[in-house]
């Protein structure tokens, strides 16, 4: 049980909920916050530059043959997730508040994990060149579509949009870093795979930073008087539904489809992913900063359900892989 608890529990979770517990009992406010909105600005760009540094070409290039699973990745990503999340929004006001449901609509809106997709993939024995394409393709697509979708699908005014002032912040904030850091891993390339643990750091400490920002704000409007243990509770069972529908279906599309048993471990978890990386930051820039907190809880408990979920999954894939290797 132990085992289990600890791979299945992400540390930086707990240090993600100490966060939200922090900007709770001291929320930043004032100067203080503006400071911290600025600081966070700067982590934010300094997290997509990496990300455009980390990534690989080559790797890309390797797994481009494969277009029909990545389209069908794109597809569960981009399509599927979006109609689910407004599947969930008619559930409102009846069994979840419109802010709630928001929320689930734009963590169904976000591009696909990279890290744990191709770390999941690996385990469980699938096509590791496919779905480092196809996570990254997610990602670098994500930077331009969820902004388009959430001012597509997203229509409660002042919610969300894509303004003039939206757009420039995406392009400043997200998309030129990015752009930057992948032009630039020539030269820093190297230093970037070395000290890539360093870097985790950087990532992380950028979502911490935003996450504080956003909560201290939701705070300050009176986040804890509109959420109470009831609408958690049903965070936690529409976020396992969706994932268990996609999961379902990714596993059913991919034996339909005719893919091998390894491109169908990708589309599974490649397919069933949804970015807290690309999601903090992105919410920091769409959404009204008061908002920010409500609109990214139901992100954080979906990443963690994923994560449990699919380690559980990944194991079976393997333990099967290993099962029919000795077949053989």
């Amino acid at each position: 049980m132990k085992r289990f608890l600890t791979s299945v529990i992400d540390p930086f979770l707990l240090v993600l909920l100490a966060t939200v517990g922090l900007a709770a009992l001291l929320p930043a406010q004032g100067q203080a916050a503006d400071i911290l909105d600025v600081v966070a600005g700067i982590a934010i760009a300094l997290l997509f530059f990496f990300h455009g540094a980390k990534l690989s070409r080559e790797a890309i290039l390797a797994g481009l043959g494969h277009w029909r699973l990545h389209l069908t990745v794109l597809g569960f990503t981009f399509a599927i997730f979006p109609v689910l999340g407004l599947g969930a929004g008619f559930l409102a006001p009846a069994l979840i508040s419109p802010v709630i449901a928001a929320g689930v609509l734009y963590l169904c809106l976000l591009p696909s994990t990279v890290q744990s997709s191709i770390a999941f993939v690996s385990i469980a024995g699938g096509n590791v060149p496919a779905a480092i394409c196809s996570a990254s393709a997610s990602n670098l697509l994500g930077i331009f579509l969820t902004p388009v979708l959430v001012g597509l699908l997203m229509h409660t005014t002042g919610q969300a949009g894509v303004s003039l002032d939206a757009l420039r912040s995406i392009i400043v904030q997200l998309l030129v870093p990015f752009v930057a850091g992948h032009l630039l891993r020539p030269l820093i390339g190297g230093f970037v795979q070395k000290h890539k643990q360093v870097i985790s750091y950087t990532d992380r400490g950028s979502i911490l930073l935003v996450i504080y920002s956003a909560f201290s704000a939701a705070v300050v409007e009176g986040l804890w008087h509109k959420v109470d243990i009831g609408d958690i509770a049903m965070i936690v069972v529409i976020s396992s539904v969706i994932l268990g529908i996609v999961l379902y279906l990714s596993g059913l599309a991919g034996r339909l489809f005719g893919f091998s048993r390894e491109d169908r471990i990708v589309l599974v978890f490649c397919g069933s992913k949804k970015s807290l990386v690309s999601g903090v930051p992105m919410a920091s820039v769409l959404f009204p900063v008061a908002q920010v907190g409500l609109i990214i809880l139901p992100l954080m408990i979906f990443h963690q359900i994923q994560l449990i979920i699919c380690t559980w999954l990944a194991a079976k894939y393997r333990r099967e892989g290993l099962g029919e290797g000795q077949g053989d």
